[in-house]
């Protein structure tokens, strides 16, 4: 193993994610990007290609006005275009005006590539990956090199895939960064000819791989041992086709090993930048995902909940606090008494594990799951079963009665009308309100009502609602299980409801994440 200790990292979630399904950035969440992964600590940002369209040169524009602190903005492109020089090419010309002090810049290393796809010749290709590094450093550019499809180009003849390594360090690029371009390589593959390059061009080899079977950040990792100084990705794992290696795994991985890759000493943004570039590209971050996932460190069996209460290392490899992340109990009927007990003590410190309080909850949890209750994801709803148990509860409001009526055709998308009547202390209110469906219209018209008496309220609403069909055989009879997600603005939560009819359901979680809110 040839680890260094230190790792350029080029985070390529503007260009490479960009290209993924579902993903657009405007030029403004382009640069909100840019500033979470500066604050983070990202070497490099390779920020798009100026000569694709008008909004990417817009883009750089306004990028060179921003004041960073650890990154640079890396422009990419094409090498130039056979038959044509340098200096007239449309492309380069792009990435200069571009202005940015680093240029990475693509060129095909694979002869297949270069007879099929270029329709050129061996010698011409390595003339256009020298001609278009040479310009670009005559113009005090530094410069990346991408040997696309390297891995693919190395197994079809190797000797040409090294010239066009050659090629680009005589010219004067200072990375040279092998591409597994289609995803196909193998962690083996890619350690063996990564080791080889690095003899051959010392402490100047990038990786750049693509998950396309499942070993995008296996492979990078991997090549790292083989001596490669620099990584690219995309910060969560998201591009063209399968995406890209998963920069907020990559990083954590190596910066534990001893291997610095980021500015910053500690890892505790890693999970909050996770976040925020996910908020800006309108997904989630993946459950599952290492580090950074809301699954990453939650424990459900008793043997592993009770073990990591009372040794956190016996089932997580790094404390969860260390990548920004936290650790969650989930809780069923599997979760062992210890995990529940640290949920009840956390409204009543003075009861045991041995308390009738304890013993109650439990069977309370045990008599829920087995009507289809699950609590593992609404963990809202399972500290309101603990104070509904314990009697730690506050009784704010009263559904005294709900009514829903649903019309076709509707009338603007308003397809359903709710009246619902509810009582806070000696008070009544009766409030009625047009929805999107039947259940669109009793949140509104719940939350029209006790806005009257909790205006904080407002500031509530869903961000999340799930139905799931519990048991699909009883057909249109079937129980069904709601999770709704609730967010404040500050604080977000999840309460569930189970029943027969999914207005029911859906009236007890909603009914569950108001009192939530006001009892916190």
């Amino acid at each position: 193993m040839m680890y260094t200790q230190k790792i350029d990292i080029l985070d390529s979630t503007l260009r490479d994610g960009a290209q993924g399904e579902g993903i657009s950035f405007s030029v403004e969440d382009k640069l909100s990007v840019v500033s979470a992964l500066d604050e983070l600590g990202v070497g490099f940002i390779e920020a798009g290609n100026p000569a694709s369209n008008p909004k990417e040169l817009e883009f750089f524009q306004k990028a060179s006005k921003l004041t960073l602190h650890n990154s640079k903005l890396v422009a990419f492109g094409s090498t130039r275009r056979k038959g044509c020089r340098p200096e007239d090419d449309k492309n380069l010309s792009a990435l200069l005006a571009a202005n940015t002090e680093v240029i990475s810049i693509f060129g095909k290393s694979s002869l297949l590539h270069v007879y099929e796809i270029l329709n050129t010749t061996a010698e011409e290709n390595l003339q256009m990956i020298q001609d278009s590094i040479r310009y670009l450093r005559a113009q005090g550019k530094r410069v990346l090199f991408d040997a696309e499809h390297f891995f693919d180009g190395y197994q079809y003849d190797s000797e040409y895939a090294v010239s066009t390594l050659e090629a680009a360090s005589d010219a004067g690029a200072e990375c040279l960064v092998l591409c597994d371009t289609n995803g196909g390589a193998f962690p083996e593959d890619v350690f063996q000819i990564t080791k080889k390059m690095n003899a051959l061009f010392p402490n100047r080899i990038g990786i750049h791989t693509h998950n396309d079977k499942g070993m995008a950040v296996a492979n990078s990792i991997m090549a790292v041992c083989a001596g490669a100084v620099h990584v690219q990705g995309t910060y969560l794992g998201f591009g063209e086709r399968c995406g890209n290696a998963n920069l907020s795994t990559i990083i954590p991985n190596l910066q534990i090993k001893g291997i610095k890759c980021i500015s910053q000493d500690d890892l505790e943004l890693i999970t909050p930048i996770a976040k925020r570039i996910a908020e800006i590209a309108n997904i989630s971050v993946k459950k599952e995902d290492p580090y950074v996932g809301e699954s990453a460190f939650a424990h459900k069996a008793g043997m592993h909940s009770d073990g990591v209460l009372k040794l956190s290392s016996s089932f997580e490899h790094i404390a969860p606090e260390a990548v920004g992340n936290q650790r969650r109990i989930l809780l069923s009927e599997i979760t062992g008494r210890g995990a529940v007990l640290q949920k009840i003590q956390q409204l009543d410190p003075n009861l045991t594990k041995d308390s009738d309080e304890t013993k109650k909850v439990i069977e309370e949890l045990k008599r829920m799951e087995q009507h289809g209750y699950q609590f593992e994801g609404a963990d809202a709803s399972f500290e309101m079963l603990i104070r509904r148990t314990i009697g730690a509860d506050k009784e704010f409001f009263e559904l005294v009665k709900y009514k829903i009526v649903s019309e076709t055709p509707d009338d603007d998308g308003l397809s359903a009308t709710a009246t619902v009547k509810v009582r806070v202390g000696d008070n009544t209110e009766v409030v009625a309100a047009e929805g999107n469906g039947p259940i669109n219209a009793l949140d509104k018209a719940l939350r029209l009502a006790l806005e009257m008496f909790y205006p904080e309220l407002k500031k509530v609403h869903l961000i999340d609602y799930k139905v799931r069909v519990i048991d699909s055989k009883s057909a249109t009879a079937a129980v069904v299980r709601v999770l709704i997600t609730s967010t404040d603005g500050d604080h977000v939560w999840s309460t569930v409801g189970v029943s027969s009819d999914v207005v029911e359901a859906s009236r007890v979680a909603l009914i569950e994440s108001i009192a939530y809110k006001l009892i916190k």
